[in-house]
């Protein structure tokens, strides 16, 4: 950043940042982040090729979840640090009761790797991770499978109704996708979502995170207020400006 010429900033409140380190506005140029450009690019992909779309859909089958139940969808994600310990207990307190008082919704949460993640999976819901068992005395529509690489993520995303995360960039392309997110956090680095209503913080606080999911799996008009609010960080065509911009120059 300190030595760059030009500065293709994906929001007006990144710009604003810039100027603040006193980079010349002349050369700043909003366009979106080009995160939702590869983003749009591989949905485009997977609808337009069949046989890519039926290999995506095996390989989650495979992992323990079937996209063809075509049930309500929560896709759940963790991995933040601020939150092992009691966060994640209290995270997966909250989806056990949710799914409980949701017997018709498919929780599917991708394991995170780190044995700080497993391990409150593993005491809350009573079942052993390692042997990767997916249906469980507790909550028999909540479905804990392997990572997913990104193209197998993005299928499972646009097959989800609400994404409950705490990672940064599922923040910036669920909504493009017209996914509500609920943040997992206290905070976010990006307020511009905040702003825009895509997303709403609910932190590890196990009464938001029930009120929230239900309020979104109960409430058409409020599900239908987030899932369509405009994405701020962009529209697709970020790589179109920046070629656009430098063909000019």
């Amino acid at each position: 950043g300190r030595i760059a010429t030009y500065h293709f900033a994906p929001t007006e409140l990144s710009r604003q940042n810039l100027l603040k380190e006193n980079v010349d506005d002349k050369n700043i140029i909003i366009t979106g982040n080009t995160v939702i450009d590869a983003l749009f690019m591989v949905v485009d992909k997977i609808k337009n090729d069949t046989a890519l779309a039926e290999t995506l859909k095996n390989n989650i089958k495979e992992n323990g979840y079937d996209v063809e139940r075509q049930k309500k969808l929560v896709l759940i994600t963790g991995h933040r640090r601020e939150n092992f310990g009691d966060g994640f207990k209290n995270i997966c307190c909250a989806i056990r009761d949710l799914s409980i008082k949701y017997p018709e919704v498919d929780f599917v949460y991708p394991m995170h790797l780190n044995p700080n993640v497993r391990k409150p999976i593993s005491e809350i819901f009573g079942i052993d991770v390692k042997n990767k068992t997916h249906d469980n005395q507790f909550s028999p529509n909540t479905f804990f499978i392997e990572p997913l690489d990104y193209l197998n993520f993005v299928f499972l995303m646009e097959k989800a109704n609400i994404i409950l995360t705490d990672s940064g960039g599922i923040q910036e392309e669920a909504p493009s996708l017209g996914k509500p997110v609920l943040v997992m956090r206290n905070n976010t680095e990006r307020p511009e979502a905040l702003d825009a209503g895509t997303v709403k913080l609910v932190g590890t606080d196990y009464d938001k995170i029930v009120k929230e999911v239900s309020e979104l799996l109960d409430n058409e008009d409020y599900y239908n207020e987030m899932s369509q609010a405009v994405n701020p960080y962009g529209d697709g065509s970020a790589c179109e400006r920046i070629v656009d911009y430098m063909k000019k120059i």
